[in-house]
């Protein structure tokens, strides 16, 4: 029994064929592109198709092996800057190599990310590309374990940014960048301009990225026989507003300090209002420095320091090396360096 194809207006592929004079299976031909007709043939069969305005089914052509390859992009929340970057470098890579690139934001939502990669994975999408931090919980390594494991036999490949890795023999390519090297490096730069007193706004405790940065914070204190006064590690999220609430804590706790660390340059722009609307000045009486070099962080007043991190590049790689390997491939980790932009928002601390 032939099954009847139908578009959304309607049309069928069985219209199709009564237009242009032949039968179901030569449309089939014509649209997969996988069996020859004659010139003529495919002329009349591709202007029933205008004149029809029939579109093929997708999901058929994707089961057949025939259209245009796609890859998946998963990230939590398309509207932060750093994501944007990211999905931008995957989308012109997946353009310049023939695939068409497909993006969902789950907003944080386990089981709508699951629904998707499944959906995915029926439509034998060439990768899924899972993006952004979280906990690294055993139930995670399970979960993603088993979505590597469900790709790799349909022929398909999981791609981590910025998630924990998922152990040895994963089907599973891991592409990161120096998260607690950066933030090292950053406050190491703060320490050397004679601060001491360093207040870190930072992300959610449990989350990977955080906690590396945290780690980066932590360490650069210790390097300079210092320990930081645990008052001055105040947790919240990756957005301005997390950053303007905890600046606006740490103000009204009157906390001691003449710097600001901050997890991400949103978390240093909402930190920066906070301070502007306490009457200080940056980097006249507090220092700031934000985290991720998004471009608007050279706008800011003051310019930011910050860290950079190659979004962008993360992006076309994780991209370049899903096409490039094998489904059963075995797992491949990939580290890409950072480094501290110096800018206008520190200050050394003068004497007296």
């Amino acid at each position: 029994m032939t099954r009847k194809s139908q578009d959304a207006n309607g049309s069928t592929i069985r219209d199709v064929a009564a237009r242009a004079g032949v039968s179901a299976s030569t449309v089939s031909r014509v649209l997969g592109g996988d069996y020859p007709v004659s010139t003529a043939t495919r002329t009349r069969v591709l202007r029933a198709v205008r004149e029809l305005d029939y579109v093929a089914d997708a999901r058929a052509k994707a089961v057949a092996g025939v259209g245009t390859p796609t890859l998946a992009f998963v990230l939590e929340d398309i509207t932060g800057p750093s994501f944007a970057l990211m999905a931008h470098g995957v989308e012109r890579e997946a353009t310049r190599l023939g695939h068409l690139c497909l993006v969902c934001s789950t907003e944080g939502d386990v089981q709508r990310e699951l629904d998707f990669i499944e959906t995915m994975r029926a439509q034998r999408t060439a990768a899924v590309i899972l993006v952004g931090g979280t906990a690294d919980t055993p139930e995670y390594r399970t979960r993603t374990r088993r979505i590597a494991d469900s790709l790799a036999a349909a022929g398909s490949r999981l791609v981590l940014c910025g998630r924990p890795p998922l152990g040895p023999g994963a089907p599973v390519t891991v592409i990161e960048y120096d998260n607690e090297g950066g933030a090292y490096a950053l406050v190491a730069h703060v320490l050397a301009q004679g601060h001491q007193r360093v207040l870190f706004l930072g992300g959610k405790p449990d989350h990977a990225t955080a906690q590396g940065r945290a780690r980066g914070y932590l360490a650069a204190h210790r390097a300079r026989g210092l320990e930081p006064d645990p008052e001055l590690l105040l947790h919240g999220d990756f957005t301005r507003d997390s950053g303007h609430r905890l600046m606006r804590r740490a103000l009204s706790r009157k906390l001691e300090f003449t710097a600001v660390v901050a997890a991400t340059d949103m978390v240093a722009a909402g930190a920066l209002t906070a301070l502007h609307e306490a009457g200080l000045d940056v980097p006249g009486d507090v220092s700031l420095a934000g985290y991720d070099d998004i471009p608007f962080a050279r706008d800011l007043y003051p310019a930011l320091t910050t860290v950079h991190v190659p979004y962008e590049e993360l992006g076309r790689l994780a991209v370049r090396t899903a096409l490039g390997r094998t489904p059963e491939s075995p797992d491949e980790h990939l580290l890409l360096g950072t480094h501290v932009v110096v800018r206008n928002s520190i200050a050394a601390v003068t004497a007296g």
